[in-house]
């Protein structure tokens, strides 16, 4: 069934990004963790000192929500509100076309940081195959936070984010999403040998000095 899907959606898209990618494949780095966490604070940290580009699944969602004549729009609000994960061809549809713009407008970003992203099993299996081979995985950097941490966080956050979702009736299903969705995708990984954990309930600036020292070791 994921297959046929894909193969339907990837007909839609480009073959510039294929072009590109014959060049230089784009390096990932996957950065998971719990709402609130500060997986998008961190990534802003790391953009201004090294060259990643960093691209959120859940904005990609929320700018196609927002965006007029989407033809999910209304899916992608439904299932965010509920603390649903939203059908895995749109978020990949929408991460493989942002890496595929930003090499198309430089070609020297290659580097990205896919923040929120694989959730679950289906997002990891529908990455394996679309992307497997167009895209090299380097490593999962992993924002460890304990529950109540990231959900004072996110109802600080929402005084002023006007995010919809960032109420606790919302954290609190998106909390049992992640636990039972994304936690399993990060120990995957983790016995691969592939994940590098930060403990994220420090503040900003001690949680970024483990950020750095991770990325000065693996270049």
């Amino acid at each position: 069934m994921i297959g046929r899907l894909f193969g339907i959606v990837s007909q839609r898209v480009p073959s510039l990004f294929h072009r590109v990618t014959l060049m230089m494949k784009p390096q990932v780095v996957f950065v998971l963790g719990g709402p609130g966490a500060g997986k998008g604070t961190q990534c802003s940290k790391i953009v201004e000192g090294y060259s990643y580009t960093h691209l959120s699944a859940g904005d990609l969602l929320r700018e196609e929500r927002a965006r007029e004549g989407s033809q999910v729009g209304q899916l992608i609000d439904s299932h965010i509100k509920e603390g649903k994960i939203v059908p895995v061809e749109i978020t990949i549809k929408l991460l493989r076309t942002a890496m595929e713009d930003t090499m198309q407008k430089d070609e020297k970003k290659f580097r990205f940081l896919i923040d929120g992203f694989p959730r679950n099993e289906d997002n990891l299996q529908g990455w394996n195959t679309v992307m497997e081979d167009k895209a090299d995985v380097k490593f999962v950097l992993f924002f460890d936070c304990s529950n109540e941490v990231c959900i004072q966080r996110c109802l600080e956050r929402g005084k002023s984010s006007g995010r919809t979702d960032d109420n606790r009736e919302s954290l609190e299903k998106r909390i049992q999403t992640y636990l039972q969705s994304t936690r399993p995708i990060v120990d995957q990984y983790a016995k691969l040998g592939k994940v590098r954990t930060v403990d994220a309930s420090r503040c900003v600036d001690e949680v970024f000095a483990d950020v750095k020292a991770i990325l000065d070791k693996e270049g």
